[in-house]
Formats: C-alpha cells, sequence, structure tokens
C-alpha cells in the first residue's frame, strides 16, 4: 500500500494546461504574472489541480517528451518581469516576457546578477547547486559541449567527449568554465521561479501536477552521463528503442526512438539513477503522473534499424523491485499511473500492487460495449478521470468526427442532454466516482480540433496551443465552481 499523502486523498477537479499554453506576447507562456493570474482563476473556479506536461529543456521540436535532461527546467519559461521584482535585472531593461530573444536578454540578466549579487543570494546559490550536484555538473557540461559543437547529438562529438574520457572532461570543464556557470544559473533562475509559483499554488490549496516520462531523449545529458544505465552498442548508439505497437493511435504503432534502459544494469545498482530523478521531480510537484506506466511491467522493445513499431516485442521489466526501492528511498509513491494502451492483469496487479491510482479517459468510453473500462459506471474511486488527455483531440473536435451513430449513443449514454457538447463530459466527469477530475483548459474553453496540443505520430503543429483571455467567459469561473460544488469536489 501507498502511505504517502497526496492530492488524491479526497475529491478534487483540475485542469491540463502547459505553462507554455498561458497568454501573453512572443513564443509561449512564461512563469510570470500570467502564470499567477491563472491560479488566481483556479482558485475562484474551484480547481484544486494544476496539471502540467514535462517540464524539462526541449529539442527544437517542442515536445516535452523529448527533453535535454530529466532534471533540468526550461529557461525559455522563464520570466523576465519576476527577474526585474527580484532585482536581478534593471527594471529599464527592454527585456519583457515573450522575448523573441530571451536567451540573449538572459545573458544580460547573468551579467548583472554576476556584478550585483550579494553574500545571501550568492549563498542561495551555491546552497542550490549542493543539492543538485547529483546531476547539475554533468548537465552544464553537456549543454555546453553541446553549444560547442553546434547542437550535434553527443555520439557525434570527439571521441575522448564522446566517450567521456577523464582528461577530455577535464579539459572541457576548465575550458568552458564559464558557460558552465551560466547554465548552472539559468537553473538557479528556473527553479526559483518554479518555487515561488508552487509556493503560490499551495498557500491557496491549489496542488502541482507533473509528468514524469518513462523514457529520455536519446540526445540527453541523462544518456550521455549514464551510458551503462541505457542498451547501447561500443560507440554509444542504440541497439533497440522504445515505442508501442498499433493501437488506437496509429496503425502503425509509435516508434519513440528512444534509448532503452538496461535493467539488470540499474539493479545491480539499487536504481540509484530513479531515486534522483524521482527526487528531483517531487521537489517541484505534489503529485506525479508516471507516463506509460505499464512499461515498467513490460515495454515494446524495437530494432533500432526498423523504421516503425510493427515489428517489435514485449520485454518484462522489473517493476515490483523498482518501485520497491523508490518507496524505500524516499518513503513515498505519490504518483498516477497512466495505464492507458495495451494493459493485462499484470500491469493491473502492479499498479495496485502500490495502490497508484490510474486514468480513465472519456473520450475512449463510448467504443465496445457495456463493459468498456472507460465508461463512467465501471470507474474506480482510486483513479483520474479526464475527458481527454495531450494527446487526444479536444472533447468538441473528438464528437465533431464522430459519426451520426455514435454521436447518438452518446448522447443516449449522458441521457440527451440539453446543453452542448463539451460541457455534459466535463459534467460526467465530475460527477465520476474518480477521485481527480480533469479537464484540459481546451474544453473549458469549448474550443475545437484546431486546438489540439499534440497528434501523436506527426511531426509537425503540435506543442504550441495557447490560449487568451478574450477567451475565457466573465462568468466561466463561477459556472465551474458551482459545477464543482455540486459534484462534492
Amino acid at each position: 500500500m501507498n502511505p504517502s499523502k497526496t492530492p488524491l486523498d479526497h475529491r478534487r477537479a483540475g485542469v491540463l494546461l502547459h505553462p507554455t499554453s498561458l497568454p501573453g506576447p512572443g513564443l509561449h507562456g512564461v512563469l510570470g504574472p500570467e502564470a499567477f493570474h491563472f491560479i488566481d482563476w483556479l482558485d475562484r473556479s474551484g480547481l484544486s489541480v494544476w496539471q502540467v506536461l514535462p517540464l524539462g529543456p526541449t529539442h527544437d521540436d517542442g515536445s516535452p517528451y523529448q527533453c535535454l535532461s530529466a532534471h533540468a527546467g526550461d529557461p525559455s519559461l522563464i520570466s523576465f518581469h519576476k527577474l526585474k521584482e527580484r532585482g536581478w535585472l534593471p527594471a529599464d531593461h527592454p527585456a519583457q516576457d515573450g522575448d523573441r530573444d530571451w536567451l540573449r536578454s538572459l545573458r544580460d540578466v547573468y551579467e548583472h546578477w554576476c556584478v550585483n549579487r550579494v553574500g545571501d543570494e550568492q549563498a542561495a546559490f551555491t546552497a542550490f547547486l549542493e543539492a543538485h550536484d547529483y546531476w547539475m555538473p554533468d548537465f552544464a557540461l553537456y549543454m555546453a559541449l553541446r553549444e560547442e559543437f553546434n547542437d550535434q547529438c553527443w555520439v557525434q562529438w570527439p571521441e575522448p567527449l564522446r566517450d567521456r574520457d577523464k582528461a577530455a572532461l577535464a579539459e572541457a570543464r576548465e575550458r568552458l568554465g564559464g558557460e558552465i556557470q551560466w547554465h548552472c544559473f539559468l537553473q538557479y533562475a528556473f527553479f526559483e521561479q518554479w518555487r515561488e509559483l508552487k509556493a503560490y499554488a499551495n498557500q491557496r490549496d491549489i496542488h502541482l501536477f507533473g509528468d514524469m516520462p518513462i523514457f529520455v531523449a536519446y540526445d540527453s545529458a541523462d544518456v550521455w552521463a549514464h551510458r551503462e544505465a541505457f542498451l547501447l552498442n561500443e560507440k554509444g548508439a542504440p541497439t533497440v528503442v522504445a515505442g508501442v505497437p498499433p493501437d488506437y493511435f496509429s496503425e502503425t504503432g509509435q516508434r519513440w526512438g528512444n534509448p532503452l534502459y538496461d535493467w539488470n544494469y540499474s539493479a545491480e545498482h539499487e536504481f540509484e539513477w530513479w531515486l534522483e530523478r524521482c527526487g528531483s521531480q517531487l521537489s517541484l510537484f505534489d503529485v506525479i503522473r508516471v507516463d506509460h506506466f505499464r512499461g515498467f511491467e513490460a515495454y515494446w522493445e524495437i530494432d533500432a534499424q526498423c523504421e516503425t513499431a510493427i515489428e517489435g516485442r514485449w520485454v518484462k521489466a522489473p517493476g515490483d523491485a523498482l518501485f520497491d526501492r523508490v518507496l524505500e528511498g524516499l518513503g513515498v509513491l505519490p504518483f498516477v499511473a497512466e495505464d492507458l494502451g495495451v494493459i493485462t492483469e499484470e500491469v493491473v496487479a502492479l499498479r495496485n500492487k502500490y495502490d497508484l491510482p490510474g486514468m480513465k479517459i472519456l473520450q475512449f468510453a463510448f467504443d465496445g460495449d457495456a463493459t468498456n473500462p472507460y465508461l463512467p459506471h465501471n470507474h474506480e474511486v482510486n483513479s483520474v478521470v479526464y475527458t481527454g488527455t495531450h494527446d487526444n483531440n479536444t472533447t468538441l473536435g473528438w464528437y465533431d468526427a464522430l459519426d451520426h451513430e455514435l454521436q447518438q449513443f452518446v448522447k443516449t449514454y449522458l441521457g440527451e442532454p440539453g446543453e452542448a457538447i463539451p460541457w455534459p463530459l466535463i459534467r460526467t466527469a465530475l460527477n465520476s466516482v474518480a477521485r481527480l477530475a480533469v479537464i484540459p483548459m481546451q474544453d473549458f474553453l469549448e474550443l475545437g480540433e484546431d486546438h489540439r496540443m499534440n497528434t501523436p505520430g506527426t511531426m509537425e503543429g503540435n506543442w504550441s496551443w495557447r490560449f487568451s483571455w478574450s477567451q475565457v467567459a466573465p462568468d466561466l469561473s463561477s459556472q465551474i465552481r458551482q459545477m464543482v460544488k455540486m459534484a462534492g469536489r
């Protein structure tokens, strides 16, 4: 059983919105005033959970599920407004939240901070580095080297650096000392802003719900620094990669391409890397969604030479031993199991052993018969219900794409509701027995297919959706609050 206390100890309602989707100018949202304004809106709406996607620094495609680090935060989320409030940048500096030249402006921040930091600030920075010394030195060096080699993947670096020759690493740390310190500062700034935001939310009984992908990106500090923990050949190339077989989302499956873990190595080293990873995420969030939970029981292994995920095989994973070790090391397992896809009795047994909530997606509920586990009458108390996730269409877009017969089945099951979609699905999620109900912001705003966050299996047009306050009706928060209250959340 899971002994930890989490936001799932009683009925709550929340929203799914990644910080990049917050309003404002520029490329995407940041951890500035709009983020605090959003927390105020959640508070007025009676919503006490804010779920986000992974917060790590992304590659050029913007996917938060393929990050440069399993521990680091994304510097592009740093708010210049908050930096000026703290005195890390002069108030008259032209940099603003949404600044398209944000990285250069952050250089100005760093230079100003280096000159003007006082003893307390230096002490706080030193304490931060000490608290994160299990990952920060490798990450900062990785980022400095990656920039030096024009953003090439580490496997393309000169062989001594690729293979982490001690002398080559020592020389690089000496040569790139300034850049290494710069990347450490960026992380300090990010973590400080996230800490302030989390404190603001928690003071209002709003809990932050994070997301931890099971796999990490091949081009990441984690794989470079811990090559022995992954199934790679002598030159560092993956021999097998991760994915899932054909399913609801794709007829050819999904070939994610992430390197797979050498679980024997992890077990021999008492899952130390996993303990560190879970610990860093628990410092950011109150509860964490464990993405692709079924991969901890068995994962889909694809030969690295295969172009699709059709040809692969299930391989057993040591989920019991891993979670036993995490529980022993951290004392808590405040996790939600993303148990979607091909779920076996063994996966259910693993989830139940640790009393982890699973996920119920209403958009999956209306195919099949009355035994469909996503239908509301089959929901379980220890679960999280969604109208849809970041990988789904918006609920309005999903409904509009159904054929007439299935649309009628949805209406009939829901009791021929008079209100327009998506509200009957939102109301159904809130009234579910599931202890937590999470609604994507797009559904609260009644938005269609053009506003979905991600389309699995596609490479373009994802991760860029944002809302604006002009889309939020003046009475929406009171409408939601009433529904939340009636549902006992």
